[in-house]
């Protein structure tokens, strides 16, 4: 039998003065209590509230889904959570399992509808407060460049992290040159080759047995990111006219400054999924507090060459299988590829050719037989589609919902607007109105549809087996994340 309990969750970002510590927060919390000592005690010590990825918190909100929780009770509402969206979340799963909720430091009661509009009020605020902070941090990010300081964050390949003393005496944090950049220098020298490509390097770096920061082996990718930076270059004139002819506009320095005594570092917004060197007129170049290494003519001569590759999206543009881009070994992760050999379609691992990381060098399947497999399964779903009965809304209607929605957050506004002026006679009246427009507003939320019914929706008539090849291949992208390809069987992973 399961027992209903009440539950204490605290929460401290790291230990500060002005901070309230997990023991004070836990007694504070138990004077809420109607019998703290057989109270559930969730912490969660050395965690932001941007997040809700809190192994206390998390373990929490696995007890409420379970029915083991009564009531909540926090020191101040941030505790939880300073997001919005989270908090909006969390109050949707309290309000399903009917565990009620106290703040010690606000003093809330969430079973009136001034209680519930008021906590709705205070999270508005927590979060203005988060994304001030951050505005914050973004500038001080900027500021740091600005004067030629690293900006923080983890050092480029064949750099360390360092702290150095600027002209005021502080330290400050900077970069220095660690064993690997050895390998960085060749990688800059052999790619100013003609006859040299970024796959021959990535090759002979992996066969070396050199380790690659962040990535099993070498790829065309790994360096890229390193021939493109601006970190390790004498940045002179010629490095500020490179950019200036690049786009960028902003420059932290004068030309006179671009003496080849210092690197460079280029920052910026980037939109969506733009390259980061795609477009550089938003971005602004500073000169670095750490000197260069690689010349000018070396850097900028790679640099051209690199311009001369142009990345063409090949994801999902093949033609031997409607699986292109789904195909994965179950080896190692990479991608599978369609060979031809003798008029035989067969799977070959890209972990293996191009990276040397997989053993796997056959696969007892071809795409054709995945394919079947494959097809069977979509055409199950596709039936489920059919077969259940999904009503399109009226868009009339749907414009009336949204227009309804809107007056009832303007009602719910006005009546808390009153509330600081009105009677003990008038707030029972208030509280009557609120909790009949908060009871309307949630019908009206409830008749949005999930992602998953829309996707099912869309392709309520397909009947898969009569598709063309590339509408096989969409409806596969839609419905599927990545197949995980075994020596003898598969692992689909859906979306939905």
């Amino acid at each position: 039998m399961i027992v209903f309990r009440e539950a204490i969750y605290v929460r401290q970002s790291k230990d500060k003065k002005e901070s309230l510590s997990i023991k004070s927060q836990i007694d504070l919390c138990k004077h809420e209590c109607s019998h703290p000592e057989t109270a559930l005690i969730y912490e969660d010590k050395g965690f932001s509230g941007k997040n809700t990825l809190r192994p206390g918190f998390q373990s929490m909100i696995k007890d409420v889904k379970d029915g083991k929780i009564s009531k909540i009770i926090v020191y101040r509402l941030d505790r939880l959570s300073r997001s919005i969206i989270d908090f909006g979340q969390l109050w949707n799963e309290l309000e399903k399992n009917r565990v009620e909720f106290v703040s010690v430091n606000e003093k809330f009661d969430t079973t009136t509808p001034m209680g519930r509009a008021m906590i709705y009020i205070i999270m508005v605020f927590a979060q203005l407060e988060r994304e001030t902070i951050g505005e914050r941090v973004t500038d001080n990010y900027y500021t740091r460049i600005r004067q030629g300081n690293w900006p923080g964050g983890p050092a480029p390949y064949g750099m360390v992290n360092v702290k150095i003393k600027n002209e005021k005496g502080s330290h400050v944090p900077s970069l220095d040159y660690a064993e690997e950049f050895e390998v960085v220098k060749e990688i800059f020298y052999r790619y100013a080759l003609e006859d040299t490509s970024l796959g021959a390097i990535a090759s002979d770096l992996t066969k070396r047995g050199i380790p690659c920061k962040k990535r099993a082996a070498w790829d065309n990718v790994a360096l890229s990111r390193i021939l493109h930076s601006p970190v390790y270059v004498q940045a002179d004139e010629k490095i500020y006219y490179y950019y200036e002819s690049r786009g960028i506009k902003r420059f932290s320095n004068t030309l006179e400054e671009f003496d080849g005594t210092c690197s460079a570092h280029v920052v910026g917004k980037r939109t969506g999924n733009v390259r980061k060197y795609t477009s550089l007129q938003e971005h602004v170049l500073s000169l670095t507090n750490f000197p260069g290494k690689i010349p000018s003519d070396i850097w900028i001569a790679c640099q051209y060459k690199l311009d001369q590759n142009k990345q063409i999206g090949n994801a999902g543009k093949g033609k031997s299988t409607w699986l292109t881009g789904l195909l994965k070994c179950g080896k190692c992760g990479y991608s599978l590829t369609v060979r031809k050999w003798k008029d035989k379609k067969y799977l070959y691992c890209s972990g293996r050719g191009n990276l040397h990381i997989c053993s796997k060098k056959s696969f007892t399947q071809g795409p054709e037989e995945i394919e079947y497999e494959v097809q069977n399964e979509l055409e199950k779903i596709l039936d489920e589609c059919r077969q259940e009965q999904i009503q399109v809304p009226d868009a009339e209607k749907e414009r009336n919902r949204q227009y309804e929605l809107k007056e009832i957050a303007d009602k719910i506004q006005r009546l808390i607007n009153l509330m600081s002026e009105a009677s003990d006679i008038t707030m029972q009246y208030i509280n009557k109105e609120l909790e009949s427009l908060d009871a309307r507003k949630t019908e009206l939320l409830e008749r949005y549809q999930s992602p998953e019914r829309n996707r099912k929706q869309d392709y309520q008539g397909i009947i898969f087996g009569q598709l063309e090849f590339e509408e096989k291949k969409i409806t596969a992208q839609a419905f599927i994340e990545k197949i995980k390809v075994y020596d003898d069987s598969i692992e689909i992973l859906w979306k939905v």
